[in-house]
């Protein structure tokens, strides 16, 4: 019987899966496949010619900009990323152990309600010359001319960002740390861990994999991102997504663009490495918290 039960919930499972498994299939895993040939195929008058060359991908890490907008993109997204965890946490943690209700996480999540180009316009008003941060320093004496610095910049690309894939982040940590009973950091404590050893060696192995997931899906959306930057950052505001963008819209270069595309994604998946790598460093991954 006991076996019967297993095979059930199996095949209940497998068919609950199925849906999302297909359309994954169908709507990311084959156009991805499609976009890998692309990258080794040629363009000329906006025409795609089937070959098979490397010359995409060099001709891509032989320019110099290149690099540049791709370095661009990566700070974007590390220090978005990195900002929008350190936030979250905090809060994530006394919703999970303090809070008696959900209230503070339903405010939060209320931004997602609002258009992503009302936010970016939003922050515009903001930072602007006359906006409401100049606006009130120069009302209260603290400077006599507006700082310009505050819009189409870095500052206002990564803030503006912040405030865009902080949901996000939450969202997925107030999901983590909702595994790690409450009961398990009392035992630690009883134990006689300290604050800090109860967050490195009990709650971060246990959230491991949901720190993870906000900081990746938070990094990797934000490098991405090219529309924020293009209406913030100012002339740092091309990274690689904007300039894969044109190669698919107004130069009709896709091998071209999925070459770059495909690069950025090895960049990214370098970024986990080095992310997972870190925290096994620091010895805050599964593991490792009863080797220290």
């Amino acid at each position: 019987m006991a076996f019967k039960d297993v095979d059930r919930r199996q095949i209940a499972g497998g068919v609950l899966a199925a849906p999302p498994l297909a359309f994954l299939f169908v709507f990311f895993v084959v156009p991805t496949g499609l976009l890998f040939v692309y990258s080794f195929w040629i363009a000329k008058s906006f025409a795609l010619i089937p070959a098979f060359t490397f010359d995409n991908y060099w001709r891509a890490l032989s320019s110099s900009g290149f690099y540049l907008i791709t370095l661009s993109g990566m700070k974007n997204g590390f220090w978005t990323a990195t900002l929008s965890v350190v936030l979250s946490f905090p809060v994530a943690y006394y919703i999970v152990y303090r809070a008696r209700g959900n209230m503070l996480f339903y405010i939060v999540m209320v931004s997602w309600f609002s258009s992503y180009l009302v936010r970016i316009y939003a922050w515009r008003v903001i930072l602007g010359s006359n906006g409401l941060i100049n606006t009130t320093l120069m009302q209260l004496g603290v400077i006599s001319q507006p700082i310009e610095l505050l819009l189409f910049s870095p500052f206002a690309t990564i803030l503006t960002l912040v405030h865009i894939m902080l949901p996000f982040t939450l969202l997925l940590l107030v999901s983590a740390l909702r595994d790690v009973k409450p009961e398990y950091l009392e035992a630690a404590r009883d134990l006689g861990a300290s604050s800090r050893d109860v967050f490195r060696k009990v709650i971060m192995p246990m959230a491991y994999k949901g720190v993870v997931g906000s900081f990746m899906f938070t990094f990797v959306l934000a490098a991405g991102d090219f529309v924020t930057p293009q209406l913030l950052g100012g002339r740092d505001g091309i990274t690689t997504g904007l300039v894969i963008s044109n190669q698919f819209r107004s130069s009709g270069n896709w091998p071209l663009g999925a070459a770059m595309a495909f690069i950025l994604l090895l960049t990214f998946l370098f970024v986990y490495f080095l992310f997972v790598q870190t925290l096994n460093i620091f010895k805050m991954a599964p593991g490792r918290r009863f080797h220290a």
